[in-house]
Parts: C-alpha cells; sequence; structure tokens
C-alpha cells in the first residue's frame, strides 16, 4: 500500500489521502491527487472513516500528511505521527508536524460534529517527548452520538480552503473587520494578533523574506523541499504529497527541461533565481499579518496552536481573504538562531 496515496489504517482498510493543491485554470488537471476533495464525506457511512475523510485535507507541512490511525477499538481513533513523512532539516523537533496533527484534529472534530457525533481527545496520553515524536499516541478520539451536536459555522469552507502560493493583490486592504473575526477564529488557547498597520507589515514582511531566503540559501534545508517537489499532473497524482507545481505552465517548463530538480538546486543558476524571486513575492506583498502566541512549548501546545491555525485558515476563507503560513523564522536549526530570536 502505498502511504502517499491512501490514509494507513491499522485496523484494516484505507482512507483516500488529501491530494495537492488545486492548480487553477489546468489543462492537465492531477485528478487522482484531487479525488479526496470531490469525494469528502460521501464515501463512508461509518462516522469515524466519514470524519477522517474530511481530517485528511488539513493543511500540514509541506504537505507531508503525516498521520496514522489505528481504527481496531470500536469507537474509537488513535493517532501516531508517521516517522517516515517528517522534516528533520526545517522542523529539527518535530514542532511544525504536531501542529499539522493539530489542524487534523480540529477538522476531525468538526466533521464529527457536523455528523452528529461528539468526540473527546486525549492528547498524547502516554506523554511526549520535547525532542522528537516517537510511536507513542498523539491523541486517542472517543466517538460518541450527541443528538445536539451541531456543525461548526466554519465546517462549510474545509473544502475551499487553501494556502496560497502566489503574489498577494498589493491594490486590496485586509478591512479591521476581517482581522477581528481571525481573532475571535480561535477556541483552543491560542493568543491570536493582527495587524495592517503599514510600517508593521514592512517590518513583518523584511522579517518573513530573510527568514525564507535563509532557508533557500541553506542546503539541506532547501534540499528538504526540491525533494518533495512534485511537478506536473504525473508526479502529483502519483505522489500527492509534497510541494506541487501544476498547470499548463509547469507541465511545458517540466516537459522541455526548463524546471528540474537538479537545475532548481543550483543556486547559482537562472532557474534558482527565478524560483526565489518567485516565492519571495509572497512575502513582500502581504497586506497584513496574523500570529499565534502560546504560553509554552509543549507538545499540548502545539497541537492547540495547529487547531486554531486551520480555524483561522478557515475564517479567512469565509472572509474572502487568502493566507499563507510563514514559519520560516520560527524554525529551531543553527541558520535561523539570529532571526529566531529577533
Amino acid at each position: 500500500m502505498n502511504r502517499r496515496q491512501f490514509l494507513a489504517v491499522a485496523g484494516g482498510g484505507v482512507v483516500l489521502a488529501a491530494g495537492a493543491a488545486v492548480g487553477t485554470g489546468a489543462t492537465r488537471t492531477p485528478s487522482t491527487a484531487l479525488r479526496p476533495w470531490s469525494d469528502a464525506g460521501s464515501l463512508y457511512e461509518e462516522p469515524r472513516r466519514k470524519a477522517l475523510s474530511f481530517a485528511i485535507l488539513a493543511p500540514n507541512p509541506h504537505n507531508r500528511q503525516p498521520w496514522l490511525v489505528d481504527l481496531a477499538t470500536p469507537e474509537t481513533i488513535v493517532l501516531r505521527a508517521d516517522r517516515d513523512r517528517l522534516l528533520p532539516h526545517t522542523d529539527p523537533f518535530n514542532r511544525q508536524i504536531t501542529i499539522g496533527l493539530g489542524c487534523f484534529l480540529e477538522l476531525l472534530d468538526m466533521a464529527a460534529a457536523a455528523d452528529g457525533y461528539r468526540v473527546s481527545i486525549d492528547v498524547f496520553p502516554d506523554g511526549a517527548s520535547a525532542t522528537a515524536l516517537d510511536d507513542r499516541p498523539v491523541a486517542v478520539v472517543r466517538f460518541s452520538q450527541d443528538p445536539t451536536a451541531a456543525p461548526d459555522p466554519l465546517f462549510a469552507h474545509v473544502l475551499a480552503r487553501r494556502s496560497l502560493k502566489e503574489p498577494y493583490d498589493t491594490r486590496r486592504q485586509v478591512a479591521d473587520g476581517v482581522l477581528r473575526r481571525l481573532e475571535q477564529a480561535g477556541r483552543h488557547g491560542t493568543r491570536i494578533g493582527t495587524t495592517n498597520d503599514a510600517a508593521t507589515v514592512s517590518a513583518l514582511r523584511t522579517l518573513t523574506s530573510a527568514a525564507l531566503d535563509i532557508e533557500l540559501q541553506t542546503p539541506r534545508t532547501f534540499k528538504e523541499s526540491v525533494d518533495l517537489f512534485r511537478i506536473g499532473h504525473r508526479e502529483i497524482d502519483a505522489n500527492p504529497d509534497g510541494i506541487d507545481f501544476s498547470g499548463p505552465l509547469f507541465e511545458l517548463l517540466h516537459l522541455t527541461g526548463q524546471m528540474t530538480r537538479e537545475g532548481t538546486l543550483d543556486t547559482t543558476s537562472s532557474m534558482f533565481a527565478q524560483g526565489r524571486a518567485a516565492v519571495l513575492e509572497n512575502t513582500v506583498t502581504a497586506m497584513a499579518h496574523v500570529w499565534q502566541i502560546t504560553r509554552t512549548n509543549t507538545r499540548a501546545d502545539q497541537i492547540a496552536a495547529g487547531r486554531d491555525w486551520v480555524r483561522i485558515n478557515l475564517a479567512a476563507t469565509a472572509a474572502g481573504v487568502s493566507t499563507q503560513p510563514l514559519s520560516q523564522a520560527l524554525q529551531e536549526y543553527p541558520e535561523m538562531k539570529k532571526l529566531f530570536a529577533e
């Protein structure tokens, strides 16, 4: 069983896994990879699998989809991290991966409620290491039918949620009212702040661009991303995880040899220069910023951060605002130390 195409279920069977982001207007659409977005909620009657078909659409670092579930116990899901799908260079302590697992749990909770079920989520019931995820459960989730359960209003936007990889429209301001809605989206204890103040936005553009540039210019962290490039619909369908490049332009560049992993890794090449400029255009055009703060940095805090992050992402979708997480300045490898402190 190819775990890049399916969510492994220790109790038997599979659940179709989340696909790469939509290549809007693509003439060669990665149709297999996109099936989970169209099939979510429609393939399963069993409540756990039905909820999982939404949970696997969660945002997560580099779209690694680092979740494994065990359904052996009735009305229960045991969630573990797939340690074959970590990011050791950019995420050495698995903090970002844990945040992604928090996003997964929040969508699972939302989907269960929309189906008339309550879930109790016991996070890291057997404890956890602060330095690395291991084989111990990330969470034990128990389902119980509840006729009073009601859908979360944000759940209506799960299938439309995306992370923007393109430049923002600098002609459009983000309204104060929208930012207030994002600040109010959290439910799990993270402190959420926002700004559209021009001077502060400018400073944060500079910080996030510099951090992203360090990730691009550090060979091992950049290669970690390049190894996960999925270029064109065939690669995306074969491995619907990682960082997708879909649509007519990327198909043409790939077919003509103008976009290769080898060329991208060569920091002296025009291919690298063009890619770097395209990536940084996302950070330098941001029109507002939103951040989350936790009091400490425990594994439970990281799960809570993920649960609230996906809620912010859904609230932004509901408001017609695009978002992109910029976590590079918080990464814990030596080259990032100065910006981390800043």
